[in-house]
Protein backbone atom coordinates (compact mmCIF):
# COMPACT_ATOMS: atom_id res chain seq x y z
CA UNK A 1 0.00 0.00 0.00
CA UNK A 2 1.67 3.28 -0.79
CA UNK A 3 1.45 6.69 1.41
CA UNK A 4 -0.65 9.15 0.16
CA UNK A 5 1.52 12.61 -0.28
CA UNK A 6 1.36 14.40 2.94
CA UNK A 7 0.78 11.61 4.61
CA UNK A 8 4.29 11.91 6.92
CA UNK A 9 4.31 14.56 9.64
CA UNK A 10 6.51 17.33 8.67
CA UNK A 11 10.26 16.73 9.64
CA UNK A 12 11.77 19.28 11.73
CA UNK A 13 11.86 23.24 10.49
CA UNK A 14 15.04 23.94 8.80
CA UNK A 15 16.20 27.69 9.55
CA UNK A 16 16.40 30.59 7.14
CA UNK A 17 20.26 30.38 6.56
CA UNK A 18 20.31 33.54 4.58
CA UNK A 19 18.78 35.33 7.92
CA UNK A 20 20.47 33.23 9.84
CA UNK A 21 24.14 34.57 7.98
CA UNK A 22 22.33 38.03 8.55
CA UNK A 23 22.32 37.44 12.54
CA UNK A 24 25.99 36.70 12.74
CA UNK A 25 27.08 39.18 11.08
CA UNK A 26 25.39 41.65 12.99
CA UNK A 27 26.53 39.39 16.03
CA UNK A 28 30.08 39.78 14.80
CA UNK A 29 30.03 43.45 14.01
CA UNK A 30 28.76 43.70 17.97
CA UNK A 31 32.22 42.21 19.54
CA UNK A 32 34.16 44.82 21.15
CA UNK A 33 37.98 45.80 20.68
CA UNK A 34 39.69 43.48 22.53
CA UNK A 35 36.98 40.75 23.24
CA UNK A 36 36.54 37.77 21.34
CA UNK A 37 33.39 35.20 21.24
CA UNK A 38 33.29 31.76 20.18
CA UNK A 39 31.00 30.15 17.57
CA UNK A 40 28.95 28.52 19.43
CA UNK A 41 28.46 31.50 21.50
CA UNK A 42 27.49 32.82 18.36
CA UNK A 43 25.62 30.31 16.99
CA UNK A 44 23.48 30.40 20.35
CA UNK A 45 22.89 34.09 20.23
CA UNK A 46 21.92 34.02 16.87
CA UNK A 47 19.17 31.30 17.42
CA UNK A 48 21.03 28.39 16.24
CA UNK A 49 22.67 26.85 18.83
CA UNK A 50 23.63 23.66 17.47
CA UNK A 51 25.05 25.12 14.55
CA UNK A 52 28.15 26.45 15.75
CA UNK A 53 29.79 24.23 12.25
CA UNK A 54 27.88 26.57 10.43
CA UNK A 55 28.71 29.85 12.29
CA UNK A 56 32.53 28.49 11.09
CA UNK A 57 31.86 28.36 7.62
CA UNK A 58 29.97 31.63 7.12
CA UNK A 59 33.05 33.26 8.81
CA UNK A 60 35.28 31.12 5.90
CA UNK A 61 33.40 32.65 3.42
CA UNK A 62 33.65 35.80 4.11
CA UNK A 63 34.74 38.33 1.48
CA UNK A 64 38.58 39.20 1.15
CA UNK A 65 38.62 43.03 3.08
CA UNK A 66 35.50 42.70 4.83
CA UNK A 67 35.10 44.94 7.65
CA UNK A 68 33.35 42.69 10.13
CA UNK A 69 36.21 41.75 12.86
CA UNK A 70 36.43 38.47 11.81
CA UNK A 71 39.72 38.12 13.66
CA UNK A 72 37.52 38.05 17.41
CA UNK A 73 35.91 34.78 16.73
CA UNK A 74 37.77 31.56 18.02
CA UNK A 75 36.75 28.37 19.21
CA UNK A 76 35.42 27.12 22.32
CA UNK A 77 38.40 25.91 23.62
CA UNK A 78 40.05 29.61 22.96
CA UNK A 79 42.04 27.97 20.03
CA UNK A 80 42.18 30.00 16.93
CA UNK A 81 41.20 27.17 14.17
CA UNK A 82 41.42 29.80 10.88
CA UNK A 83 43.60 28.69 8.22
CA UNK A 84 44.98 32.27 8.90
CA UNK A 85 46.21 31.85 12.24
CA UNK A 86 49.48 34.30 11.62
CA UNK A 87 47.19 37.34 10.61
CA UNK A 88 44.01 36.27 13.18
CA UNK A 89 47.26 36.11 16.07
CA UNK A 90 48.23 39.79 14.79
CA UNK A 91 44.98 41.37 15.10
CA UNK A 92 44.12 40.29 18.41
CA UNK A 93 47.52 41.36 19.93
CA UNK A 94 46.77 44.73 18.30
CA UNK A 95 43.77 44.76 20.38
CA UNK A 96 45.64 44.30 23.36
CA UNK A 97 44.79 40.34 23.51
CA UNK A 98 47.26 37.88 24.75
CA UNK A 99 47.88 35.18 22.53
CA UNK A 100 49.52 32.13 23.71
CA UNK A 101 51.91 29.74 21.81
CA UNK A 102 50.69 31.74 19.06
CA UNK A 103 47.09 30.55 19.05
CA UNK A 104 45.39 30.39 22.19
CA UNK A 105 43.28 32.70 24.25
CA UNK A 106 42.02 33.06 27.72
CA UNK A 107 37.98 32.84 27.56
CA UNK A 108 38.45 33.56 31.08
CA UNK A 109 39.96 37.03 30.58
CA UNK A 110 39.12 38.03 27.02
CA UNK A 111 35.67 36.07 26.54
CA UNK A 112 32.76 38.88 25.21
CA UNK A 113 29.30 38.37 27.62
CA UNK A 114 26.83 40.53 25.77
Amino acid sequence: MSKKSGSEPPGPARPDLDALRQQLWQWVNAIPEGRVATYGQLAKLAGAPAMSRFVGRVMSELPKGTQLPWHRVISGSGAITNPNVTEQARRLRAEGVLVSNGRRVSLARYAWEP
